[in-house]
């Protein structure tokens, strides 16, 4: 008995002196090490790729963890407006326009459609510059003001130096305005819009362009547009189309 007390005294004295959280931790922590041994980790502070190999397929696998900046930026385009000023004529000489009935009424109704094409001047009236070409669609005929209305799909074509195209409302009894949808050549990229005066319907039409997106127009193309009316007529060199009279390459 008394070797039995003698034991359970130093035990009690051993542990008295070990702090209890102390001993909670040596414990855990070296229960824990032996199953799960650790490894101390190193943070960089720059980690940007991960590479991982497979030597079995002989692949490499490369994964980004950032948002790598935009190293090409488009350069911004023009935002100055330009204005742009061509006669439409109709110098019955083109077969042009066709109108194709095919709402098989005797009056203009929905659905019928007027294909054509026009000759294109500077809006001096001293240049031929190309053609027009398009597609109108009836939407509506207007008796009370002896006209329709169309839905307008048609390009502007300027020689060598590209297209324009529009789209938009037509109404052949008042001004209207159509959208620029597009263009090639020096009016790639172009947006804005065009004025339509009609002047004798449908013959002659005047357009003013208001052209954004684009460098500076050539000099040849622009010019003091002469006023709009029922009775102009291009000059008789441009209207024969003659090598100073013409851009290069004129749309025909």
């Amino acid at each position: 008995m008394a070797s039995l007390k003698m034991i359970s005294s130093s035990r009690l004295s051993y542990s008295s002196s070990i702090p209890p959280l102390q001993t909670q931790k040596q414990v855990g922590s070296s229960s824990l090490c032996q199953f799960f041994p650790t490894k101390s980790l190193k943070i960089s502070t720059t980690p940007q790729v991960s590479t991982t190999r497979r030597s079995s397929k002989n692949t490499t696998t490369t994964a980004f963890f950032f948002n790598n900046p935009k190293q090409h930026q488009d350069s911004p385009k023009p935002a100055k407006v330009q204005e742009l000023s061509v006669y439409e004529i109709n110098e019955r000489d083109r077969g042009s326009p066709a109108y194709l009935r095919l709402s098989q009424k005797s009056v203009n109704s929905l659905g019928d459609l007027v294909p054509f094409s026009n000759k294109l001047y500077s809006g001096n009236l001293e240049k031929r510059l190309g053609i027009t070409a398009g597609l109108c669609v009836l939407i509506q005929h207007v008796p009370e003001k002896k006209g329709d209305r169309y839905e307008a799909i048609y390009s502007f074509y300027f020689g060598d130096y590209g297209h324009i195209s529009v789209q938009g409302a037509y109404l052949t009894y008042q001004d209207t305005y159509l959208a620029v949808t597009g263009g090639s050549g020096i009016f790639e990229g172009v947006s804005g819009q065009v004025k339509l005066q009609q002047l004798v319907f449908p013959f002659k039409l005047f357009y003013t362009f208001y052209l954004k997106g684009i460098p500076d127009l050539p000099a040849e193309l622009l010019g003091k547009p002469v006023e709009p009316s029922p009775n102009v007529e291009p000059s008789p060199a441009a209207k024969a189309a003659e090598p100073n009279a013409s851009i290069p390459n004129f749309t025909n």
